[in-house]
């Protein structure tokens, strides 16, 4: 299943990576979400290429009772974002995976930020699949729009933050 969104914010391209990168907005992001931060690291300057690995514990009360078959009352979302260094104007890329522990399901998306003047396009394409045979289509079906949802919160509560300390 495909995960596509995009929204502009009127930030520049580096204070939305800044938030992006900020433990505390990750936590309140995913708290939103109706889950539960518990690791977040960041590895390397946000100057130039860098790392992001976040860990959520996540309740499935709102996943159809397939996908909770597999997952339980809870899961852990392990979000790995591999950021490249800043274009010329600001523009960068991050290849993100998300793993779902105990689920069959696996995301592979790239998320741009395009800086356009003092604001920024925040663009997501990617694919969230299943390796289980026959049933794999509809476990995807079924995850796709939460996790489109929570990658698509990071981008618009980060307007919020920002218009919030500027």
């Amino acid at each position: 299943m495909a995960l596509n969104a995009s929204t502009t914010l009127p930030y520049p391209a580096d204070a939305v990576a800044s938030v992006f990168t900020d433990r505390e907005f990750v936590q309140e992001v995913s708290a939103k979400a109706g889950g539960r931060l518990t690791d977040f690291q960041v590895t390397g300057p946000i100057t130039g290429a860098f790392d992001v690995t976040s860990v959520r514990a996540v309740p499935t009360d709102r996943l159809p009772d397939l996908a909770r078959k597999f997952v339980g009352a809870t899961m852990t979302v392990t979000q790995r974002e591999v950021w490249s260094a800043p274009a010329a104007d600001g523009s960068r890329t991050a290849s993100i995976t998300i793993e779902v522990a105990g689920a069959p399901v696996d995301v592979k998306a790239t998320q741009k930020l395009v800086a356009r003047g003092g604001e920024t396009v925040v663009e997501l394409d990617g694919q969230v699949t299943s390796s289980i045979p026959f049933m794999g289509g509809k476990i995807a079906s079924a995850a796709e729009p939460y996790l489109g949802k929570a990658l698509n919160l990071q981008a618009t509560q980060a307007k919020a933050w920002l218009d919030a300390r500027n």
